[in-house]
Order: structure tokens, then sequence, then C-alpha cells
């Protein structure tokens, strides 16, 4: 056969294959139109910058795991590297994100993080139509199989000005378990979505969690973050009814995400006060960062640091006031006093106590205090129960094993610490946070899903930054369906929370 021939068949053949619809190129062969993902697969060394406290990047098989907590400067640099290949089995063009990669923010494991798998118009359709052909013939039905009752919140009238039993009752239970976890802005967008963007509105539609945490890379200019706060509070209430705890780590001294980025008034670290017992300064640096705080639009500050320092050796270091129970419990008082009158939530950290700490929790898988209760009792519940005593808003629950409590659990997921100790004995009807489940005490040890189960079986409301949202959510909404939690101790919590953004003008 003849060349010019050979060409005249291989045309005819390739119009066939497009008429009969198999012309179609396939995504290996055609990577070039696939975009591109976001690898962690490479990280330098003079990246990480932070002179205080460095977190831990675990890498494990090309992912990163970022450690950051409450009051520890985090800001890791991750160089990425863009992925060279795609198989075909793996990738889905139409489900891929466009989005811009981050330059100075976390890079999450998947950008997808924190969406769930959307159903195509046509099963939407579908199913819209099927709905309302039952509702004509059945009336109101509804249907029995718990995880198909969680209708997509667009589909529903969401209460406008509601009151906190009208919202509960219009929850479903895994808008009622979102409630019940503060996470990053990555988490929800797949990226430092710092302009709260559509990746953000669609994260918070997919799930409406009750607040969010901004670290020194969200925070830009003063314009750029009341804008983002605003876009995000307004998506969270189109979506279900409550606006969002808007939160940072704010304590003065050396942890000022906010002051630091945006040029508003520092302070010293908290020993250089606590060293002269000056209360009135303790009131003034929480009026100020309240005042700014709120002026941004935050609502939520996890400060004061109520820890007595026992064992000079601990991580906090001079952002603990003072080796005195009660210099401390005068100062964070004050802290609080002027947080609060300023419309932010206070928050005291980290229950039952890390003054007497010899390790570190962000970078250590285990660490266990040796104090007993009575030790306990003396001094380092002195700050707590004076700050509960005057009215504190929110108490976060830290990760040490303490020897004297006996169960061999991280505290924020000890029944024993945070119901009988906490609850009980110091009588806090406030809101339990636990500090971030993204340390490696409780990351490096439990699964998300596990850890926010046990957490909220020992008494929290709020989980921090679970390491991986949507197990975390969906570990909780299986333990309710399986009875190992019951729904009455989510409505608990959740009126707990509901509660105090009713206060806060936030339904």
């Amino acid at each position: 056969m003849n060349l010019k021939f050979k060409k005249i068949i291989t045309a005819a053949l390739g119009c066939c294959m497009i008429l009969s619809g198999c012309g179609q190129v396939d995504v290996a062969e055609n990577s070039e139109s696939v975009p591109q993902i976001i690898s962690t697969d490479t990280v330098t060394e003079d990246t990480v910058t932070d002179t205080a406290e460095i977190p831990t990047t675990d890498l494990t098989g090309g992912k990163s795991k970022k450690r950051s907590g409450a009051g520890n400067e985090d800001t890791v640099r991750i160089t990425t590297q863009e992925k060279k290949s795609v198989e075909t089995s793996a990738v889905n063009v139409e489900e891929l994100p466009t989005y811009a990669p981050p330059e100075n923010g976390l890079v999450v494991e998947n950008p997808n993080a924190g969406k769930k798998k959307e159903k195509s118009s046509d099963e939407e359709n579908s199913e819209s139509n099927s709905e309302s052909d039952n509702n004509s013939e059945n009336g109101d039905n509804k249907n029995e199989n718990s995880d198909s009752s969680q209708e997509s919140s667009e589909k529903r009238t969401v209460p406008q000005n509601p009151t906190v039993q009208e919202l509960m009752d219009y929850m479903t239970l895994e808008e009622k378990v979102c409630q019940m976890f503060i996470v990053t802005p990555e988490q929800l967008a797949g990226y430092s979505d710092n302009y709260a963007g559509t990746d953000t509105q669609n994260g918070i539609k997919n799930y409406p969690v009750g607040g969010i945490i901004y670290f020194a890379n969200n925070i830009e200019y003063y314009d750029q973050t009341a804008q983002m706060i605003s876009n995000s509070q307004q998506y969270a209430k189109d979506t279900c009814g409550a606006g969002l705890f808007i939160s940072v780590d704010e304590e003065g001294g050396y942890v000022n995400r906010v002051a630091d980025n945006l040029g508003m008034t520092s302070f010293y670290d908290m020993a250089y006060y606590g060293a002269t017992d000056d209360t009135v300064s303790a009131y003034n640096i929480g009026s100020t960062i309240g005042g700014y705080l709120s002026g941004l639009g935050f609502n939520l500050d996890f400060a004061p640091v109520a820890d007595v320092n026992i064992n000079p050796y601990n991580e906090l270091g001079d952002r603990i006031f003072s080796s005195d129970p009660q210099i401390v419990a005068d100062m964070i008082t004050n802290v609080v006093s002027g947080l609060q009158n300023s419309g932010v939530c206070a928050t005291l950290k980290h229950f039952p106590g890390l003054g007497a700490e010899g390790g570190n929790t962000h970078t250590d898988s285990f660490v266990t205090i040796d104090r007993t209760l009575e030790q306990l009792r003396a001094e380092e519940f002195v700050p707590f129960r004076s700050g509960i005593n005057n009215g504190v808003s929110c108490i976060m629950v830290g990760h040490q094993i303490v020897s004297g409590v006996g169960d061999g659990l991280p505290s924020d997921l000890s029944y024993e610490v945070v119901t009988n100790l906490l609850r009980n004995e110091l009588g806090f009807n406030g809101i339990i946070i636990t500090d971030s489940h993204q340390m490696n005490t409780i990351a490096n040890v439990y699964g998300s899903g596990d850890s926010a189960v046990m957490a909220i079986q020992a008494g929290v409301d709020i989980v921090l930054m679970p390491y991986d949202i949507a197990s975390a959510v969906e570990g909780v909404c299986s333990a309710v369906r399986n009875g190992t939690i019951s729904e009455s101790r989510i409505d608990e919590s959740v009126n707990r929370i509901l509660s105090k953004k009713s206060q806060l003008g936030l339904l």
C-alpha cells in the first residue's frame, strides 16, 4: 500500500471515530489542559521563620502536615513543586478546582480540602423533580434515611433573625456538628483565600463551621482584613442562619498576629507587667486589643494565658504573667474585662495548666505533667477560678497529660479534666474549646475523627483546627448515628454556642 493511499484510509477512519463519539482525547495524553495540582514535595530549611516557637512540618509521601496551635508563631513557607503527570483513573477534569496557589499561606494536602463531591446538575434536577412528584402525591413525606436527609441549605429557607431554638430546629445533624469546629480559612477554601471569595463561600456551604481562626499570613492590610471577615460572616449567615466566631491569637507581647501586621499598638511580653502586678496595664492591654479587634470584625480572642510559671523550661516562657498564682489571677481577670467590655470574647488557656510542663505539645507526641490534683487546686486552678468567677466566655483545654488525673489521656480528650474538673468542680458554664488538633500531641497519635469524637465525649464544645475537617465532621456524625454520642449531647454544646452568638448579634 503506497503512502498516499494509507493517509486517505487513516483520515477516513478518524472521521468515523469522531462521528461515533469515540474521538475524545484521553486526559493522560493531553495533560496540558489539566489544572496543575499543588504538591508539597520540596521544603527548604531557610523557609521556616520563627524566633520563638517553631512548629514542625512532617513530610510523609510528599504531603505536608503543618502543626500550628493557638498561641504559637507558626509562619511556615513551603516551596511547591508542580505535578508533572496525572493518571487518567485518578482525575476527573471537571472536578478539579481552578485556584491561585498561595504565596505566603499554608499549603494544604489537597486542593479539594473542605469540599464535598458535588452532584451533577442532571442528578440534582432528577432528584428535585422526583421529590416534587412525591410531595404532590403523598403530602410532606420525609425521607427516613438519615444519610439522605441532610439537604443542601440552598433548598431550604434560612431563618432570618431566629431564636436559638428556632435555629436548632432548622439545622440538620451535620450542620449542628459543623458548629462545633473552628477551622482555618485554608481548610475551607483549599488555600489562603485572603479575600474570602467564591472558594471560601463554597467551603462554608459544604461545612457551615462555627468559626474561623486567622493567622498572620491571612492578615495583609486593614481593609483587606475587614472585608475578608465581612464576606465570611455573610456567607455563614446566608448558609445556616448563624454567623461565625472570628478568632485570632492576640495576646500582646510576641504573639501579635494583627498588631504586628497592621501596625496597631503593641505591648511588652506579659511577664513584664506581671512582675509589678500592674492590673491597670492589664486592663488597658485587654481594652486596647479588644478595641482594634472588634473594629475589624473579630469577636473571639484566644487570650489571655492563665498558666502559672512553675517550671522555667515550659514552652510558654514570658507569655506567662508570673510564678505567683494570685498575680496571674489578678492580671488575667483584668485582661478579660478589657477584652469583653470591648465586645470580644476572651479565652483562658491552657487548662488545667501548662506552667509545670517540661516538654512541648506542638512538637512532642506525648507531654506528661507530674502534678497531683491537690497541687493543681492550690496553684494552677487559682487563675482559672478567678476568670470563671468574673465571667470569662471561653476556656481552652490543652493536650497535656496530667499524672494526678490518672486516665493517661490528653486533657482535652479527658472526661475527668473537661467535665469533672472544669465543668463540675470549677463550675464553668461557658464554651470549652480544645487547643489546636493539628499539634503533634493529637495529630501524631489520633485520627481526626477519633480525636473529635473523644473531645466531644469528654465534654468539649468546640474542636479547634482538626487536621482533616471532613473526617472530623463525618466521624462525629457517624458516632451520633451509631449511638456512640447522643444527639442531646450535640444539642447541649450547640445551644451553648448559639446562645453566645445570639449575645454577639450573630443570629
